[in-house]
């Protein structure tokens, strides 16, 4: 992992990308690298609107470009600040289902100025992928995407 955080960091710290740019160079790499990364976007809040919109993304198009809070996976995490690991999206009754294929699922909060301003969403084909190292890069991740957005 190791290795990824530091090409992350690289295109975190690169003074010749915007953010978006940033964002999207950042979910390529996830996708290229993780092969159980299948969908890799960003949600992030719409203004003082308690929903979210989606933002870079790489994977498959979603109907789900704006997300309220409390609904899905995403729309949880908006509300409790919290990490939230889906080993089986079949077993959740609050799922917003975008693809079939889709088996489980991790989001993880951005926070700036103690505000959550939106978050990592990762879908996999593979039921139960997420290791502990992936969540622990994640939180990781999303902590250094604040500084730059």
């Amino acid at each position: 992992m190791s290795e990824i955080k530091k090409r992350l960091s690289t295109i975190l710290e690169s003074p010749k990308f915007e953010k978006e740019e940033k964002l999207q160079k950042i979910c390529q790499l996830l996708d290229q690298e993780i092969s159980y990364f299948n969908w890799t976007g960003f949600y992030f809040k719409n203004g003082e609107k308690d929903e979210l919109v989606l933002g870079p993304y790489v994977g498959a198009a979603t109907d789900h470009t704006v997300i309220p809070y409390g609904k899905g996976i995403c729309g949880q995490v908006a509300v409790s600040g919290e990490t939230f690991v889906v080993p089986d999206v079949n077993a959740q009754d609050n799922y917003l289902s975008c693809s079939i294929d889709t088996k489980a699922e991790i989001v993880v909060p951005i926070f700036k100025n103690g505000e959550n301003i939106g978050q990592i969403d990762i879908d996999s084909h593979t039921l139960n992928p997420f290791t502990k190292e992936d969540r622990e890069m994640l939180e990781w991740l999303c902590d250094e995407v604040a500084k730059v957005i």
